[in-house]
């Protein structure tokens, strides 16, 4: 089955490639792109729900990127944020040698909806634990995305915005 046929592969080219390729018409260098996407997607997998908007929103003020291609990977990333989520739970407690937490999404949903402050005292540690898990990872991450797009986004941008 070709990518670009099924119906998930229009969605991401729809939704995702095309507005990307979009920003390099309209402009954007291909570096800044593929940091704002490299950013955007190592940020957007932070292990804090809620918390990736704020981080992509400084990353792009403070590196002077385009907000919306920033916003937007990192909105693609929500899944992967929640695939990851566990994972960097249990890297934590590996790390630190702490016992396992009985968790999965679920339960920690279940947690937010019936007491979020008291989810977010009982779970504070846990999750910065994988908050460290996730701030050893992240910089080759970030480096891996941006300098393998890089050159794909020099390629695909229009002549002038080389």
């Amino acid at each position: 089955m070709d990518w670009n046929t099924t119906s998930v592969g229009r969605f991401f080219e729809r939704s995702l490639v095309t507005p990307l390729l979009n920003f390099l018409k309209q402009g954007l260098s291909p570096d800044a792109l593929a940091l704002s996407v490299a950013l955007g997607l190592t940020l957007g997998i932070f292990p804090m729900l809620g918390a990736t908007t704020l981080l992509c929103t400084a990353a792009a003020l403070l590196f002077r990127l385009n907000m919306p291609s920033i916003q937007l990977v990192n909105y693609f990333a929500y899944p992967l944020q929640l695939a990851l989520f566990i994972p960097f739970i249990r890297l934590g407690e590996l790390l630190f040698q702490q016992p396992p937490v009985p968790l999965d999404l679920v339960q920690i949903f279940a947690m937010l909806q019936d007491d979020m402050l008291g989810a977010i005292r009982s779970l504070w540690w846990t999750n910065m634990r994988a908050v460290v898990v996730w701030s050893l990872t992240a910089p080759p991450v970030c480096a891996a995305v941006y300098y393998s797009l890089r050159p794909v986004f020099r390629r695909l941008a229009p002549a002038s915005a080389e």
